[in-house]
């Protein structure tokens, strides 16, 4: 007998999430980097939750990530951010939630050149 699969994230590539940014009830961004990778090159208006801090935020899990908002989760290259949204899928019993495929480094190169690659 096998197990029921678990619930897994959608993807969403950078130009798709660059129209869905410009829509009328935009997702709420989560970047999952470490604060130096952030420094480097960052999209505006995300909530921060750094892996390596998860024991600082966690407890404020619920009031950073309000309940029925679309969120999409990034990293550098979108391994870590996947991990995370499986984790707010599996764990929290969120539904709503995307993974920018090729993290910010997709988006430097299919959306908006002056974010620094690294």
């Amino acid at each position: 007998m096998s197990r029921p699969a678990l619930p897994q994230p959608q993807t969403i590539s950078a130009t798709d999430l660059q129209r869905w940014l410009q829509g009328s009830e935009p997702p709420l961004l989560v970047d999952v980097r470490e604060p130096q990778e952030l420094a480097l090159a960052a999209l505006p208006e995300v909530v921060h939750l750094p892996l390596s801090a998860s024991q600082q935020w966690l407890p404020q899990l619920e009031e950073q990530l309000p309940a029925g908002r679309d969120l999409v989760v990034l990293c550098h290259a979108g391994i870590r951010s996947w991990q995370f949204a499986c984790w707010l899928m599996e764990t929290q019993g969120r539904q709503r939630v995307w993974n920018l495929e090729g993290g910010i480094d997709a988006w430097s190169v299919a959306v908006d050149p002056t974010v620094p690659r690294y």
